[in-house]
């Protein structure tokens, strides 16, 4: 017979819960790809002002997407946990989060709220970092039921 799995002891607070490798992945590649287009635009004697400009807006675009996609995040506090996602950013106490999941195959953590939604926690993705992602929700799911109203459900 197994024992069962010891609780995990929740991480002092505040915690800053985030992709880190993905993060630095996509700040790298946009600061590279804003300055390859960049110097091409300088480079190329052919262009005008306008392509240039043209040539650096659009580098700036695109880097502009990289970095939305390296914004979320999850911080928590005493007070509870602030959940920053691609264009929203939310702020929830303690006793509005029931339970932390995250099945397999899940592409992020998922919040079930005392209102009945549920909310994506893109700032906990297992894509490129599962063992941190998995113990990161683990860590985010002992916080929940230690300050709030968790439970212990998988």
């Amino acid at each position: 017979m197994s024992e069962p799995a010891a609780q995990p002891v929740p991480p002092a607070l505040p915690v800053t819960f985030r992709p880190n490798r993905t993060r630095a992945v996509l700040l790298s590649v946009g600061l590279i790809m804003f300055t390859t287009i960049s110097a091409i635009a300088v480079l190329l004697e052919k262009l005008g002002p306008g392509e240039r400009i043209s040539f650096v807006f659009t580098a700036a675009l695109l880097s502009s997407v990289l970095l939305l996609l390296s914004r979320p995040k999850v911080v928590a506090d005493e007070a509870g946990v602030t959940v920053v996602n691609l264009t929203t950013k939310r702020r929830l106490e303690w006793a509005q989060i029931l339970r932390v999941n995250l099945r397999p195959g899940d592409p992020w953590v998922f919040l079930d709220l005392s209102d009945g939604t549920s909310l994506p926690v893109l700032g906990i993705q297992p894509g490129v970092a599962r063992a941190k992602a998995i113990g990161d929700a683990r860590a985010l799911r002992a916080l929940a039921e230690t300050h709030g109203t968790g439970t212990n459900d998988h």
